[in-house]
C-alpha cells in the first residue's frame, strides 16, 4: 500500500521503530478505557509495533508536519466484502479532527482500491467520542446489541460483559456523501 495523504495526515504502514510513540498513547489509561487490552508496558509496545509493522489491517496515523505517529486506524476484511475499522489516538491530539480525517480517507480507499462493499465499527455506547465519529463520518447506527462482548473478567474470573453499538456505510452510501459534498 501506498501511503495515503490528506490535509495534515499521513497514514502508512507501521515500522517497528513506531513503538515509542505507541507506548505513548497505548501506556494511558484513558486512551484504552474501551479497548480489549489493558495498559502497555514498554516491552509489550516494542512486540506490538513489530506485529503490526508486519500486519495489514494495521495503519500508523502520522502528522504530515513532523511524521509524529499520534494513532492507529484498523481496517479488517471480513466476510463478503465487508470490512471492519477501528482507531486509537494519543489523547494529545483528541478532539483536533485527527480521526475524523484519517478515517474518511481509510473509508474512500477501502471503497475505491480494496473493493470493499460494507465497512461496519462497534464501539461501547459509553464511549461517545467514538460513536460520535462514526456519525460523522457519516455511518449509520444499525442497532445496540446487548452483552455481546467481553474484554475483561471479574475478581472470581466471570465475564464483565458490555453492549455495542453496531455501525456501518455501504459502498453506494459513502459515494453519495462524497457526491453531496462536492
Amino acid at each position: 500500500m501506498e501511503n495515503i495523504i490528506t490535509e495534515r495526515l499521513i497514514i502508512r504502514r507501521f515500522d517497528e521503530n513506531d513503538w515509542m510513540d505507541l507506548y505513548e498513547y497505548l501506556s494511558d489509561e484513558e486512551v484504552v478505557r474501551f479497548e480489549p487490552y489493558n495498559v502497555y508496558t514498554k516491552e509489550q509496545a516494542m512486540e506490538e509495533a513489530i506485529y503490526r509493522a508486519g500486519a495489514k489491517s494495521f495503519y500508523a496515523v502520522c502528522l504530515k508536519e513532523n511524521g509524529k505517529l499520534i494513532g492507529n486506524l484498523y481496517l479488517g476484511k471480513g466476510e463478503f466484502d465487508t470490512w471492519e475499522l477501528g482507531y486509537v489516538f494519543n489523547r494529545s491530539f483528541q478532539g483536533q479532527g485527527y480521526a475524523t480525517e484519517s478515517a474518511r480517507a481509510l473509508l474512500d480507499y477501502a471503497f475505491t482500491s480494496l473493493g470493499a462493499r460494507r465497512i461496519i465499527a462497534m464501539c461501547n455506547p459509553k464511549n461517545e467520542q467514538s460513536w460520535k465519529l462514526l456519525e460523522r463520518l457519516p455511518m449509520r447506527r444499525e442497532g445496540m446489541l446487548l452483552q455481546n462482548i467481553y474484554f475483561k473478567t471479574g475478581a472470581q474470573g466471570e465475564p464483565l460483559w458490555v453492549d455495542t453499538y453496531e455501525y456501518a456505510i455501504l459502498k453506494n452510501e459513502w459515494k453519495l456523501d462524497i457526491d453531496r459534498n462536492k
